[in-house]
């Protein structure tokens, strides 16, 4: 390996003297600060990764803490499906029965035939009246005005009321079609001169001749008519949300002799275990999470938060919190829910779905708040055992609270930390780069010295040989 001089090349003191020197000081100055940032760096990693846990905790037991999740309801028909229903949250819980004997259905109606849709429907411009049921629109028109154009005018000025649409029948023939938007036996199309004169084939010999004398309806508009529970009830559409309140029921097709569909509108517990099952998943979570980083150990597993009070403070409150909130009158272990000697969470559904059996509204008043009934007929309000675990658990993940206060204080350690190491590379730096020169003078000397030994020696082997 070659020798780094730092003077006129004496040999002795090199550049590699230097290296060797300030890695010693590196290594007992130097290395021991990078080392404390490297830790802090990896605490505030732990510490967002932790962080992110407990906000999916947080969220999930809202989601139980909300009243609102006993309020969903879920609909279910068997039978001959004839009806879809949805009902409202909050809507009455109840079981009936439908049997569709007609869909109500829209007024279709046409005119008499045109060879095409380019034909004249006047020689002179004017006015018709428009009336659908009991709503009525004037449209003008131009001379000349074609089947086609008649059709866009009624599009443009009672699109809201009727479907106008131009049908080729064959090569010679032609019929405009208007269909009701709306469906229900009080939909009849009329069509009638105000000013002007329309062709007949609009008016005499047309389905929608306002006098009535025109051929017949394509489709007649008829209301629906079903059978509730025995009753035979009738509307002017096949979507009813006036029949009870919150519900909307949706006529699908007509059912034949003997047929029903069967509806149980029941409390959507199928929402309740769903989240229910979130809240446990959240909670083993954030405990492995937590147990990771707080584990004693003296090998290369030991946690990270393993000497931090607050983090181990906050694992021993969420482990407790399970048996402790309930207002007096229970605990999460009365409702299926358990924790092994592992500290895993689990939920023995069979036990919440009797409870939500035997009181929905006691379970709704122990999760979530509200008047809760005990066994001997008294009763007491409660906050909920959700509620009560959000509150506890937000003192550690709100806006400033334990959590951030621990960020902010891992931030000003490593920012100290940072200083501290960079005062200490620019006082290495400043005492080598001295050395660095004062290694060069002296590297300087001594090859002088020696320079100047060699010529004594030279003139001495010189008069020793004379």
């Amino acid at each position: 390996m070659a020798i780094s001089s730092l003077g006129l090349g004496s040999g002795i003191l090199t550049q590699d003297v230097i290296d060797q020197l300030r890695k010693a000081d590196e290594a007992s100055q130097l290395t021991p600060v990078k080392l404390n940032v490297a830790n802090e760096k990896d605490k505030k990693s732990a510490l967002e990764v932790l962080d992110a846990s407990m906000k999916n905790f947080i969220d999930s037991i809202g989601e139980l803490e909300n009243a609102t999740l006993f309020d969903e309801r879920s609909a279910t028909v068997s039978g001959s499906s004839s009806v879809s229903v949805t009902a409202d949250a909050n809507s009455d819980v109840q079981d009936f029965t439908i049997h569709v004997n007609n869909l109500a259905t829209k007024q279709i109606e046409e005119s008499g035939a045109f060879a095409s849709g380019g034909d004249s429907i006047s020689g002179s411009a004017g006015t018709f009246k428009l009336e659908v049921g009991s709503q009525s629109v004037n449209i003008d028109y131009e001379a000349g005005t074609t089947l086609d154009q008649l059709k866009k005018l009624i599009q443009e000025q009672a699109g809201d009321l009727v479907d106008a649409t131009v049908l080729q029948i064959s090569g010679t023939e032609s019929r405009l079609i208007l269909s009701s938007k709306e469906t229900g036996a009080a939909q009849d199309i009329k069509i009638s001169d105000v000013v002007g004169t329309l062709d007949n084939k609009l008016t005499s010999g047309s389905s929608f001749k306002a006098d009535g004398t025109g051929g017949a309806p394509v489709q007649t508009a008829v209301d629906a008519s079903f059978d509730f529970n025995g009753q035979t009830i009738s509307r002017s559409s096949n979507s009813i949300t006036d029949l009870i309140t919150g519900y909307n029921i949706e006529l699908l097709k007509e059912d034949a002799a003997g047929e029903k569909s069967n509806v149980s509108v029941a409390q959507n517990r199928e929402d309740i275990l769903k989240k229910v099952d979130s809240f446990v998943e959240k909670y083993n979570s954030v405990i492995t999470e937590l147990s990771k980083q707080t584990k004693s150990s003296t090998g290369s597993d030991k946690g990270i938060f393993s000497d931090e009070s607050i983090i181990k403070g906050m694992k021993s409150s969420i482990e407790n919190i399970i048996g402790s909130v309930g207002g007096g009158v229970g605990t999460l272990y009365d409702y299926g829910f358990d924790v092994d000697k592992d500290g895993t969470m689990s939920i023995d559904k069979t036990v919440l779905n009797k409870k939500l059996d035997e009181n929905p509204a006691n379970v709704e008043a122990f999760f979530s708040g509200g008047t809760f009934t005990k066994s001997n007929g008294s009763t007491v309000e409660l906050t909920g055992a959700f509620t009560d675990m959000a509150t506890e658990i937000k003192s550690y993940t709100d806006y400033n609270a334990t959590l951030d206060q621990l960020a902010t204080s891992i931030d000003a350690q490593i920012s100290t930390y940072e200083d501290r190491e960079q005062s200490v590379k620019e006082r290495l730096d400043s005492k080598y780069e001295i050395l660095k020169k004062k290694f060069a003078a002296y590297d300087a000397m001594i090859s002088k010295l020696n320079s100047a030994s060699s010529i004594f020696t030279q003139l001495a082997n010189q008069k020793s040989s004379n």
